[in-house]
Formats: C-alpha cells, sequence, structure tokens
C-alpha cells in the first residue's frame, strides 16, 4: 500500500503529485497542500488560492503584501 509523504499513512486510494519534476504520495490534498503549498510571507497561513506575489515573495492577499511593503498589487477578483 502506498505511504503518505506527509503523515505518514499507509492508504489504499493515495494519490500522486508532481511537482517540480519530483513525484510525491499523498493520502489526502490535505498532505498535498501542508506538503507543496507556499505559506503566506506576513500571516504564514498556506496560499492555496492565487495569492499575490511581488519579487519572488509570495502573500495569500494583497493587505498581506501590503504589511511587508510591498506596492501595486491587486487581489485577483
Amino acid at each position: 500500500m502506498p505511504t503518505c509523504d506527509q503523515c505518514g499513512n499507509n492508504y489504499d486510494k493515495a494519490i500522486q503529485v508532481m511537482s517540480a519534476g519530483q513525484t510525491y504520495t499523498f493520502d489526502s490534498f490535505e498532505c498535498a497542500i501542508q506538503k507543496l503549498a507556499p505559506t503566506c510571507a506576513h500571516c504564514g497561513v498556506r496560499v492555496i488560492g492565487h495569492g499575490v506575489e511581488q519579487n519572488d515573495v509570495i502573500y495569500c492577499c494583497a493587505h498581506c503584501a501590503a504589511q511587508e511593503g510591498a506596492t501595486g498589487l491587486k487581489d485577483r477578483a
């Protein structure tokens, strides 16, 4: 049975995700998010939506980006 790369659980319905040329095995989307989703540079939440980015720094929203001094960013709607 496949083993989850995040939590170590053995699960017969595991999923595989390829990212940056590496293949990962997960027992749930929750584990995939915890392992692969970036975190906001301001508040630390996992960015699982569009987010915003400036100078290779990722934020969950324009508000958090502004709090860190990023300018000119808008949330995508």
